[in-house]
C-alpha cells in the first residue's frame, strides 16, 4: 500500500519542484513510494513542477523550438493560409493579438493541432463539442514543422500517459482509475507559440498571455530560455517565476483533475508576461487529454486525502464541467471570439 502520508507544504513556495521521470519505476516496474511522495506533494501543494528525464532524444526539444521560431519568422501569408477561423475545430493559425483571456488580448500568435482524424458526419444537440474533431492545419510549403510537432505529441502522449497513472497511484488509486476515458480517441492538444516583446498588440500590455487555467488533465509544457511563466499556487497571492530549466518541462494539472478530485489536486492558474522589446518567446504546450465525450466523475480518495480536498474552484464566470469536451469548447468559445461566431453562434449566449 502506498505511504499517503502528506509531505508539510512550504507557505508560500517561491520556487516549483524539480522530479525526475526517469526515477519513477522502481526495480519491479511499480512506481517508487519516494517518488510518488515527491509527486503527491508537488501535485498538492503547488499544482506545478517541472520534469526531467522524460524520454527525448538528445537535441530534439531544441531542434522543435528552431523549427518553430523559423516557421513564425517566415512570411505572414503563409500562416494565414492557415487562419483557423475557417474550421470550427480552432485549429491552425491564431493570428497575434486575436486570442483573448479574461477579454483581453494576449501578445501572441500560435498554431493549434491535435489527433488527425476525419470529422463527424452529424453532431447531435448538446454534443457540439465534438466538432473540435478533425483534420490538423500545418503549412504545405514548409512540412517539416509538422512531422516535428507530430513526433514532439507521440512522445508526451507517452510521458502525460505515464504521469496520470503516477498521479493515481500517488492518491492511492489504482493506476488505471482513468485509463478508460482515455481510450481509442485521447483528444489532446497541442500548441505552437510565439510571444512578441514591445508594444505589437494594442491594448495587451504587458499581457503574453493571462491569468488562466487549463482544461484537461496534465499539460506538458516546453519552453526555451527567455522566460516568463509564473504560476500563483492556491491559496497564495504571490506569484512564483518558472526559469527555464535545460531539458525540463513544465508540468501543471488542469479543471478534470481537480474535478475528479474534489479540489485535492488543483487546475492551478498561471500567466505569460510578454518578453522585453525586440526579443521574441517560443513555447510548446502539450495537452494530455481523454475523448471528447468521456465525463470524469469524482475519484474516492482515502480518508487522509479527501480530507484535504479544497473543493472545486467556485467562480461563477468560469464553471468547471464534469464533461471533458464541454469544459474544453467553454475555453475555445471564450478565447477565440471570431472562431466561435462563425461556428457557434447558436452558443454564444450561454458561454
Amino acid at each position: 500500500m502506498t505511504n499517503l502520508t502528506e509531505p508539510t507544504a512550504a507557505a508560500p513556495r517561491s520556487e516549483l519542484p524539480v522530479l525526475d521521470l526517469s526515477t519513477a519505476r522502481a526495480a519491479d516496474g511499480g512506481f517508487s513510494p519516494a517518488f510518488l511522495e515527491q509527486l503527491r506533494d508537488a501535485a498538492h501543494n503547488v499544482g506545478f513542477f517541472q520534469l526531467t528525464g522524460f524520454g527525448a532524444r538528445p537535441e530534439q526539444a531544441q531542434e522543435l523550438l528552431d523549427i518553430v521560431g523559423e516557421f513564425f519568422r517566415r512570411p505572414l501569408e503563409e500562416r494565414m493560409e492557415l487562419d483557423n477561423r475557417a474550421t470550427p475545430t480552432f485549429r491552425g493559425y491564431t493570428r497575434l493579438g486575436a486570442e483573448v483571456t479574461k477579454g483581453r488580448a494576449d501578445a501572441r500568435e500560435q498554431i493549434d493541432y491535435g489527433p488527425d482524424r476525419e470529422p463527424p458526419a452529424s453532431v447531435p444537440a448538446g454534443s457540439e463539442y465534438m466538432k473540435l474533431q478533425g483534420h490538423n492545419r500545418f503549412p504545405e510549403q514548409f512540412p517539416v514543422l509538422e512531422t516535428v510537432a507530430m513526433d514532439w505529441a507521440q512522445l508526451m502522449s507517452v510521458v502525460g500517459a505515464e504521469l496520470l497513472a503516477a498521479l493515481t497511484a500517488a492518491l492511492g488509486l489504482p493506476e488505471d482509475h482513468f485509463a478508460s476515458a482515455f481510450e481509442r480517441t485521447p483528444a489532446w492538444m497541442g500548441k505552437l507559440v510565439h510571444y512578441v516583446g514591445g508594444d505589437q498588440v494594442p491594448g495587451a500590455g504587458t499581457q503574453g498571455v493571462g491569468a488562466h487555467a487549463d482544461y484537461g488533465f496534465v499539460t506538458l509544457l516546453l519552453q526555451d530560455s527567455v522566460g516568463g511563466l509564473e504560476v500563483q499556487p492556491h491559496g497564495q497571492s504571490e506569484w512564483i517565476a518558472v526559469p527555464p530549466v535545460p531539458g525540463a518541462l513544465v508540468v501543471n494539472l488542469g479543471e478534470m483533475l481537480e474535478v475528479a478530485t474534489n479540489g485535492y489536486l488543483m487546475a492551478t492558474v498561471h500567466r505569460v508576461t510578454s518578453p522585453p522589446p525586440g526579443v521574441d518567446r517560443y513555447s510548446v504546450p502539450f495537452f494530455w487529454a481523454p475523448r471528447l465525450d468521456s465525463t470524469v466523475d469524482a475519484a474516492q480518495l482515502p480518508a487522509e486525502l479527501a480530507a484535504q480536498a479544497r473543493g472545486v474552484s467556485d467562480d461563477p464566470n468560469n464553471p468547471l464541467l464534469s464533461s471533458y469536451g464541454a469544459n474544453m469548447l467553454k475555453g475555445f468559445l471564450r478565447a477565440h471570439p471570431e472562431t466561435a461566431a462563425r461556428h457557434y453562434s447558436e452558443l454564444l449566449s450561454s458561454h
